[in-house]
């Protein structure tokens, strides 16, 4: 019998793969249920599925997707390297979203794909940064050139055809590099991951990016330089198909992944169209945004967030000293308005999450302890997330480094924001480590921890959201050594992945061990889950809870300038607060005269 030889008899076999990384001790971090979803591999699994629809292969010729995120899926090559050879190793294998601390992994995932000589691709922020800002084989781009990787540079809408078509013919490029055209997204294949996906994450909770580009020039982010500096939209249209196609299969929790939704010039329609969803047709849609410090500034931007549906919001807080913030070009944050934009999203009822970078030049570790006292103490911010400043590939701090020489740690894989990168000029690496540690421990202390439980109870925020928010962000660091956004439940570990030139464990010390470490960390994990239930039933019941106030809480004073820690301890605060009474002056002058 003649066998089919022709494409159009195969099946093309599209594996995407967003990679993890590797912990402390070298083992993949992975979860049972990770927290947060992959807006990237959720983009590309869309673009792809529009690819298989309209049969961009040709008339007949089907593509099977394979979607894997390793923060909760387990990757088995043998088994993924046999469903390509049954299909004639007719197929592509594509790291997708691969960050900088994930690229070294993702390189450990390709070599035995390219062993057996099959086609595999990356894509993400690495390569995209490096190429972007750097000489184009800085920062290991040749790993991937002597191992036959090709890579991907930019986005995907538009061009995955052309890779596909290419792969497909066994032709695949070196590069494909599209940095230098950035194609607009209204209009393009939403992202979009199927339910079994999806399931993988807590809280049944999926992404999607409404806009991508960012304006601003904070010299540590990366996403200028890789999405660029013009925003580019999704139209109310787009997030409405979304949102349909999840709602189909019993998904209405999203996280808008825009680095800045305020800034969205199509927000309001966004918003308006999510309204009518949810309150016309009965969509229970549960939203997660990013913002800056001035969108309270927006009418009824707040306001309409909420009857959207955004029930917690994370602000870009970064830091409290205002010569930190001109230091890494972040001047759009004015720390004199962090109360009134904190107290607008807090009269809604929305959990504030902000994000609190340490390291910066003037930081050191007593200013970092005296202005986590003053965040407790002045602003009405419920979960705190803090982050070592790292010179990412692809950011303005790393490109400078690099051009000068300055010393970097070589190892990618500590890349993540939580680990020490680079040297700092006042505090050691020790104590930089040390102080980032501490300050988990220095924010979520017992008491701060009803205080805001309190805050909760006085502002509408849902008591049984605050408290799992509470238990990840107070237990991730001391229990798993991770940052809390790499975190998940139940973590999960397996001898075969760990790092490559590390010594292999015996299995009779590796699955004792770790059975023995899974069930001391989860019997205090839900210890601590106990412990603030009751706490936070106790202060519900307790009479007045709904009257709770605190300084945190108070209705901003216009007069509270020489009286806020915030706005008095730092020099950068006490010229903020002078420049502000100088534009105040000046401003009555001309209207006088």
């Amino acid at each position: 019998m003649t066998q089919p030889s022709s494409t159009e008899s195969r099946r093309f076999q599209l594996i995407l793969i967003k990679p993890s990384h590797y912990d402390d001790d070298g083992y993949v971090i992975r979860w049972w249920r990770s927290m947060i979803p992959s807006n990237s591999l959720a983009a590309v699994y869309g673009i792809a599925a529009d690819c298989a629809e309209r049969e961009v292969l040709g008339p007949g010729v089907a593509i099977d997707i394979v979607a894997i995120d390793e923060v909760n899926t387990r990757i088995k090559i043998p088994k993924l390297l046999r469903r390509l050879e049954r299909n004639g190793n007719f197929g592509l294998v594509a790291l997708v979203g691969v960050q900088s601390n994930q690229y070294p992994r993702a390189l450990d995932i390709a070599r035995p794909f390219r062993q057996a000589g099959l086609p595999v691709m990356m894509g993400g922020f690495h390569i995209s940064g490096c190429l972007a800002m750097l000489d184009g084989k800085a920062v290991e781009l040749d790993q991937c050139r002597e191992l036959g990787i090709s890579m991907f540079a930019g986005e995907a809408e538009g061009r995955l055809d052309t890779v596909l078509r290419d792969a497909a013919a066994g032709a695949l490029r070196p590069l494909y590099n599209f940095l230098n055209d950035l194609p607009g997204i209204e209009g393009t294949p939403v992202p979009f991951l199927p339910k079994d996906y999806v399931e993988h994450t807590l809280g049944l909770s999926t992404s999607f990016d409404a806009g991508r580009g960012c304006p601003y020039q904070c010299s540590f982010c990366t996403i200028i330089n890789v999405q660029g500096r013009k925003s580019r939209f999704r139209s109310a249209d787009d997030v409405e198909k979304l949102v349909r196609m999840n709602w189909a299969q019993g998904i209405h929790k999203f996280f808008i992944t825009d680095d800045n939704f305020a800034r969205n010039r199509d927000w309001e329609a966004i918003f308006d169209r999510l309204i009518e969803l949810r309150e016309d047709e009965g969509i229970p849609l549960g939203l997660m945004i990013q913002v800056d410090t001035l969108c309270h500034k927006i009418d009824n931007f707040i306001e309409k967030a909420k009857r959207a549906g955004v029930t917690r919001v994370f602000i870009g807080l970064e830091n409290v000293n205002p010569d930190n913030l001109a230091a890494a070009k972040k001047r759009q944050n004015k720390i004199t308005e962090y109360r009134r934009m904190l107290l607008a999203w807090k009269a809604q009822g929305i959990i504030t999450i902000a994000g609190y970078i340490l390291g910066f030049p003037a930081d050191t570790a007593e200013t970092i302890r005296r202005d986590i006292a003053i965040i407790q103490k002045e602003l009405p911010l419920d979960i705190v997330e803090f982050f070592c400043l790292t010179p990412l590939p692809g950011s303005e701090d790393h490109q400078v480094l690099w051009k000068a020489g300055g010393e970097m740690d070589p190892d990618l894989n500590i890349y993540d924001v939580e680990h020490v990168c680079m040297p700092h000029p006042s505090m050691s690496k020790t104590e930089w480590e040390n102080i980032y540690r501490e300050a988990w421990s220095l924010y979520y202390t017992p008491e701060h921890m009803r205080t805001l439980l309190r805050r909760a109870v006085a502002t509408g925020v849902p008591m049984h959201s605050v408290v799992k928010l509470l238990v990840t962000f107070a237990t991730a660091v001391p229990l798993e050594n991770v940052h809390p956004l790499q975190t998940g439940i139940l973590r999960l570990r397996h001898p075969s992945e760990r790092r490559p030139g590390l010594p292999s464990e015996n299995p009779f010390v590796f699955w004792p061990r770790f059975l023995w470490q899974s069930l001391r960390k989860n019997i205090l994990f839900a210890s601590k889950i106990v412990h603030l239930t009751i706490v936070a039933a106790r202060i519900s019941r307790k009479d007045g809870a709904m009257h709770y106030t605190d300084q945190a809480l108070t209705p901003v004073d216009d007069e509270e300038e020489d009286t806020l820690d915030l706005l008095t301890k730092t020099t950068g605060g006490t010229s903020a607060v002078a420049h502000l009474k100088n534009v105040a002056r000046l401003t009555a002058v001309a209207r006088a005269g």
